[in-house]
């Protein structure tokens, strides 16, 4: 083989092999992009991370000390309730996106409504408490 012909050879092999790895990086990044997007759009999110939705003092203002403790007590256990409910969410769309990359949320629905209600609820009974100098 002549030296000039061994370079015309190289170079093929060499485009062969480039246009082999530029195809699977590609479908390698299009499977990682499509994941990303996944597990950053549609998993539920952790209870912590949930701001409290408004809920105006004005509501409990009449009541009582000793009522406004009920109400917060009961308001502590229905949050304590939908974070748990929540969490095992998140948990699950966990699970699920690392199997079959669909979030279970997106099919089932999460609580987050539900958590975000209740910390305003605990919000507001606690300023309803401070404005009735409770404690």
């Amino acid at each position: 083989m002549y030296n000039s012909e061994k370079k015309v050879l190289m170079a093929y092999l060499f485009l062969i092999i480039w246009r082999c790895i530029m195809f699977n990086f590609k479908k390698v990044f299009l499977l990682v992009l499509i994941a990303a997007s996944v597990l950053v759009t549609g998993c539920a999110n952790r209870p912590e991370s949930i701001s409290a939705s408004y809920m105006s003092h004005e509501r409990f203002i009449d009541n009582d000390c000793s009522k406004l403790a009920t109400l917060m007590g009961d308001a502590r256990a229905d949050l304590q309730k939908f974070s748990d409910m929540q969490n095992s969410q998140a948990n699950t769309d966990a699970a699920t996106v690392f199997f079959v990359l669909i979030p279970a949320s997106q099919l089932s629905g999460d609580y987050e409504a539900d958590v975000a209600k209740y910390k305003g609820m605990v919000e507001a009974i606690e300023t309803a408490q401070i404005k009735n100098k409770c404690k």
